[in-house]
């Protein structure tokens, strides 16, 4: 924008300052409403996005309503939604609920460069600038725009003035550690306020003749504040950018305003405290007044200054409105670019919007596969060229797992595991995954599958699978346990499927199983038992939980043919087909801060055996509350409940983390005949409980009862139910 010459250009420097960054909007008001022009304007971390939305042309006002209405908590995790991972992603993740990020590469442990990836931070940024395009000179913005960031390799400033705005202004609120280093021009860029909180150097060296610096920055802490080894880390970055803060202040001449808010109480990380901080911005803008008065112009010429800034906006955002001519892929990983233009599901000759790319980029993202998913965009003569980039991990394609949980009932052995798992990813073009998993604790066990997509898309795949697991098998007299015997059981399965969706496969198999029954206190004899036979299983899943949902629903249906023969003991039984109908389905309704859960779980068998491994269980936290896990074992099963939650945690105590409160009603029953069979034997079963779900997983202290007067308490650490 060119500049009037009939009065001093005016660079605005805004610092970083985390979630106060919301007071440089309330100091624009100021300006704006004093018809004071902006000419030049520079920023630090959140300065740089708030001076990047400024130089595209936005007011403060605009500003204002996109800042304090996204959720800028949401960009502090990159954690896929359950709902958006594929069946087996769901599946695996269930079981591993540690979130850890370690692989094996190169012959040794590998992990990211930063907590996040910042995925959820680049797609926040993307919205604000409405898609605007992304190649391009800074000087060519409503307001000629620099950003600050620092090179992590030699701890310098770095200038940002061209490319990618929304790369830009991540780069400079990327705080090292926290957040994954970006990589602009070969270098890796972190949180500018290291080298240069509060850039007056840039903006003078811009062509600023008057300097209106907005220092937002953090005070030292006391020596009574500094008991933690978080708070001393705080105070060793507050010192860093401190450091250039006062050296960047000596910079300032007689002409120049310095306005400090008073924000010194407020976190840099809580959000919800941004209105607070535009109110203390505001307060300060007009404290300083007297000493800006003189830069207002006059309304005829401010309103000319206003329309210049809008013709600019106007030709930069009406780009959006021109179709894709070309979707280029920049695909650094091994997941084909078939797939990739499949999940996109983005067509060139179309305008896209950003409603449309963000969940295009969603899906990429949910596909497991990457580090990051970037969209860009170039307008031409022709029309605007999409580049997708795709970031395959880091530490990959090898990745370790974890998972753990307890469950106890207070009167039996407690149920504690540890699993790991190791998975070898990309060993073939299509996406072939070899998979080892180890398990110790109360259920032990090793196994190994191999999962082979059949083509690029991976819609249709196969896969192998063996396990062997050692776990007790108890016996109740109804809700008491008589005796236990040890099960060790082989297994090997081959299966094939169908990928019709994220939310679901059908697989049809066969599986072999040999194993043996024991317990030296009851018997000498060992029972011996094979089974063969083949499966059907169709399922869909689109729950946002596993444990406490609040929306979606799990439906699985799964029918086997088996060929069972047991020898020893006082068994013997052989040759006999039977097949195994099994049904569950579990669905959410959100109202609020309040959800309805339903269960319904169904088994049934054709043959009834003289004895078979093959039985369904109830009892155990909200499946037949107030008796023990597994105390009720038939080859019949009929199971209905109906949950309510309370979500106590962000309504009432406004929690970022749920805290449920919740009630069941439960019926149901097993039978070992299918004679017997009786609706009329239903157990009716209810219970109280209070539970969490994190990214570590569940955890739920609750009590049941029965009408038949049976009671439990259960607590659950990461253990599913």
């Amino acid at each position: 924008m060119a500049n009037a010459q009939e009065r001093p250009s005016v660079g605005l420097v805004l610092s970083g300052g985390g979630a106060k960054g919301s007071a440089h909007i309330g100091v624009l008001k100021v300006l704006e409403k004093n018809r004071i022009p902006v000419d030049y304007v520079t920023g630090t971390s959140i300065g740089s996005y708030v001076g990047g939305m400024y130089a595209l042309g936005y007011t403060a006002t605009e500003i204002e309503d996109i800042m304090l209405n996204s959720p800028w908590a949401e960009g502090y995790s990159d954690t896929i939604p359950r709902e958006d991972l594929s069946f087996r992603d769901k599946q695996h993740r269930d079981k591993f609920n540690i979130p850890i990020n370690i692989g094996y590469k190169d012959g040794g442990l590998a992990a990211p460069s930063g907590l996040l990836r910042g995925q959820t931070m680049s797609q926040l940024l993307r919205d604000s600038t409405d898609l605007v395009e992304q190649f391009g000179d800074f000087d060519d913005l409503a307001i000629p725009f620099r950003a600050v960031a620092t090179d992590l390799t030699t701890s310098h400033a770095v200038i940002l003035t061209k490319g990618s705005i929304v790369k830009a202004m991540q780069a400079s609120a990327t705080v090292p550690g926290a957040l994954q280093p970006a990589e602009i021009d070969g270098k890796l860029l972190v949180d500018g306020g290291i080298s240069n909180n509060m850039p007056i150097d840039v903006i003078k060296a811009m062509g600023a003749d008057v300097v209106i610096a907005i220092d937002i920055g953090s005070p030292l802490a006391s020596k009574e504040e500094l008991d933690s080894t978080i708070a001393v880390l705080e105070q060793l970055s507050t010192i860093l950018t401190m450091a250039t803060t006062q050296h960047q202040k000596t910079l300032l001449v007689e002409g120049d305003v310095l306005i400090r808010p008073a924000i010194d109480d407020m976190s840099t990380t809580d959000f919800e405290i941004m209105p607070q901080a535009l109110e203390a911005g505001r307060i300060a803008g007009e404290a300083a007044l007297p000493m800006l008065a003189h830069l207002g112009v006059s309304e005829k010429e401010y309103q000319q200054y206003q329309a210049d800034k809008k013709q600019i906006k106007n030709r930069l955002v009406n780009q959006v409105n021109r179709p894709a001519t070309q979707i280029v892929f920049v695909n650094d990983s091994k997941v084909s670019e078939r797939l990739l233009r499949e999940e996109l599901n983005l067509k060139e000759g179309e305008v896209i919007t950003k409603e449309a790319l963000e969940a295009g980029v969603k899906r990429l993202y949910s596909l497991n596969k990457f580090e990051r998913v970037d969209a860009e965009f170039e307008d031409t003569e022709e029309g605007r060229i999409l580049t997708i980039n795709t970031h395959a991990k880091s530490w990959g394609p090898n990745y370790f797992d974890v998972g753990f949980n307890w469950e106890d009932d207070f009167t039996l052995d407690s149920a504690i595991t540890l699993s790991l798992a190791y998975t070898m990813g990309e060993l073939t073009n299509n996406g072939g995954e070899w998979r080892n998993e180890v398990q110790l604790g109360y259920e032990k066990r090793i196994s190994t599958e191999f999962y082979q997509p059949f083509s690029k898309d991976q819609d249709y795949y196969g896969r192998v699978h063996y396990e062997y697991e050692i776990k007790d098998w108890d016996f109740y007299d109804g809700n008491e346990r008589e005796y236990e015997l040890k099960n060790a059981l082989h297994q090997f399965a081959v299966g094939v499927g169908y990928n019709y969706s994220h939310a679901g496969l059908i697989e049809l198999g066969a599986v072999g199983e040999a194993g043996t029954l024991s317990n030296r206190a009851v018997t000498q004899i060992d029972l011996d038992y094979k089974s063969k036979g083949g499966y059907f299983m169709a399922t869909f899943d689109t729950l946002n939980s596993i444990s406490f949902p609040t929306e979606g629903q799990r439906l699985t249906f799964k029918a086997s043919v088996r060929d069972e023969e047991y020898k020893g003991a006082i068994i013997e039984d052989s040759g006999e087909l039977s097949w195994h109908y099994e049904a569950d389905w579990k669905g959410a309704l959100k109202l609020g801060n309040h959800a309805i859960v339903g269960k319904i779980e169904l088994a049934t068998v054709d043959v009834d055996r003289e004895f078979t491994l093959h039985v369904s269980e109830l009892g155990g936290f909200l499946n037949l509350s107030g008796y023990h896990k597994g105390a009720l074992a038939g080859a019949h099963k009929a199971f209905g409940a109906l949950i309510y939650q309370y979500d106590l945690g962000r309504d009432v105590l406004l929690s970022d983390v749920p805290l449920y409160l919740g009630t069941s009603f439960e019926g149901g029953n097993v039978w070992v005949n299918r004679d017997n069979v009786d609706l009329d034997d239903l157990i009716y079963a209810g219970s109280l409980y209070l539970g969490t779900d994190t990214s570590w997983g569940p955890a739920a202290l609750g009590m049941g009862f029965t009408d038949t007067g049976e009671q439990a308490f259960y607590l659950f650490i990461g253990k599913n139910f």
